[in-house]
């Protein structure tokens, strides 16, 4: 028997084929199932999984418009099935994958220009229904386009609940002496839990399915964070052959989502009982698993990972210094030549945590900062909360005043021409200017900011001839000024307050 889910179906949509096989012994390390897929200007053979009840999948994305054949095999069944199926242009907001574009920036395959405005909300989707559905609504009415989140459940402070599911078959550890002031003795052990790591939970893993997938359906990427520390259960520290299996197992589900990042861990170097070795290793079964070769990254708590390695395509940077975040984007960029994406640069809160207790002026200042420099942060909220729901971790409801004027960034980063922008190195050292990052570009359109500098006019000269449409930008309140049109030297007033931007485009 097999099953396929579309006989039609769009350039990067997903594709599933689905077929009755073995059950005997364990169906997930006893017996394999491939698929390859061809047209006349692609064939690629991908791995398949075991999704319980005796079916196996294979699951594929179609980059090209017109007829695909397929051919499905393995030992998981005495038969191979052969059929074929049509794929139409992409509709909508269906714009492919996110790759890297122009060393520094991000555009879909399609070419669209991507700007990363991504959030975290490490464990949103393990939380109970009604609480994952305000979180669905919550980012349906906001701007982010990117969203950092777990396989894995987490345990942490504001974080002591059981998960509604787990990823292996198994018992967890009795959590029932758990309390807010004991729960860091458990954390990192595994001494107590059951679970067999060669038979996965497939019911965990199908809801990840449908989670990838409403995201999908409203432009947003699921970054997802396959490995972290903050743990109870002994997910971190499984051996090297069941970290294989999970990778495999994850990467034949997955990949065939257009909308999918993968980042290795969250805090890499707060895993005591994984190496670099291992690291790279992990890294290697991504690159030759993912046929699809989606964005991939690794994230630091402490010790930065060397992001010159080739299989990283962008750097994803904790800060580690109470001042300094988004003003070193334009020195990473020289370091690393890739894309810059601060994944954390402190969170819009007032927990007792100094990464979780900034202002969210101040959030909005990184933001601005890092955009003006070529690079992209991400956002997160830590507010208190009577049930200690903090988005950061469990999604639900926004409660600062970033997200909005963060939706506002992004506005004005949609109008940019080119991909994105570059720090303007000979702007004045009071302001961070930035330009097009591109030759062609950078003496059409500047973008300026002034932080928390506070001046009540500025001076500009570009060139004697051109025109200039220049606009000033409240970067807190959204609102943008025509001041009027210039050539030469020119004054600009301002209104002597902070976070106020100025906008020169070229007419």
């Amino acid at each position: 028997m097999v099953q396929v889910r579309n006989s039609i179906l769009e350039k990067w949509d997903m594709q599933e084929i689905s077929c009755k096989g073995h059950t005997e012994g364990n169906p997930f390390t006893d017996y394999d199932i491939k698929g390859t897929f061809s047209h006349p200007q692609e064939s690629l053979t991908v791995d398949g999984f075991y999704d319980g009840n005796g079916i196996y999948k294979v699951r594929f994305m179609p980059s090209f418009t017109g007829t695909y054949t397929y051919r499905i095999f393995g030992s998981f069944s005495t038969q191979a099935y052969e059929g074929t199926f049509q794929v139409t242009e992409a509709t909508g907001e269906n714009h492919g994958p996110v790759r890297v574009c122009n060393t520094y920036h991000f555009a879909y395959e399609d070419g669209t220009p991507h700007y990363s405005l991504g959030t975290t909300c490490y464990v949103w989707e393990l939380q109970d229904e009604k609480l994952q559905e305000k979180t669905l609504e919550t980012l349906k009415n906001s701007a982010f386009n990117k969203i950092r989140f777990c396989i894995f459940p987490k345990h942490y402070d504001y974080n002591l609940h059981e998960p509604i599911s787990y990823p292996y078959e198994g018992m967890p550890v009795d959590s029932s002496l758990l309390t807010k002031d004991n729960f860091m003795e458990y954390m990192g052990k595994s001494e107590g839990n059951e679970w067999d790591f060669t038979r996965f939970h497939v019911g965990h893993f199908q809801h990840i399915d449908s989670c990838i997938e409403k995201l999908r359906d409203m432009g947003i990427e699921a970054d997802l964070i396959m490995m972290h520390p903050y743990d109870r259960w002994g997910f971190s520290q499984m051996k090297p052959e069941d970290d294989e299996l999970y990778w495999k197992y994850i990467l034949a589900r997955f990949s065939a989502y257009r909308n999918v990042w993968w980042s290795l861990a969250n805090e890499y170097d707060l895993l005591a009982k994984k190496s670099i070795k291992d690291w790279e290793r992990m890294a290697k079964t991504i690159c030759e698993k993912d046929p699809y070769h989606h964005l991939r990254s690794i994230h630091h708590c402490i010790t930065m990972y060397d992001h010159t390695r080739p299989w990283i395509t962008h750097c994803s940077i904790q800060r580690t210094d109470v001042y300094k975040c988004a003003e070193l984007v334009d020195q990473y960029r020289i370091q690393y030549r890739k894309p810059v994406v601060l994944d954390e640069i402190a969170y819009e809160g007032n927990i007792q945590h100094g990464w979780g207790n900034i202002s969210g002026k101040e959030l909005v200042r990184r933001f601005w900062e890092a955009a003006c420099r070529g690079g992209y942060a991400g956002h997160g909220e830590t507010y208190m909360h009577p049930q200690d729901i903090l988005w950061w971790s469990h999604g639900g409801e926004l409660h600062g005043e970033s997200p909005e004027r963060l939706a506002f960034l992004l506005k004005i980063l949609k109008e940019t021409p080119g991909y994105g922008l570059r720090y303007k190195t000979d702007a004045a050292w009071d302001e961070v200017a930035a330009v097009p990052d591109s030759l062609f570009l950078q003496n059409d359109y500047m973008l300026i900011y002034y932080g928390f500098n506070r001046p009540s006019f500025r001076d500009y000269y570009i060139d004697d001839v051109t025109e200039y449409e220049v606009e000033v930008i409240d970067t807190w309140e959204m609102t943008i000024e025509k001041i009027g049109t210039f050539k030469g030297k020119f004054r600009v007033p301002l209104p002597g307050k902070e976070y106020i931007a100025v906008r020169v485009r070229k007419i």
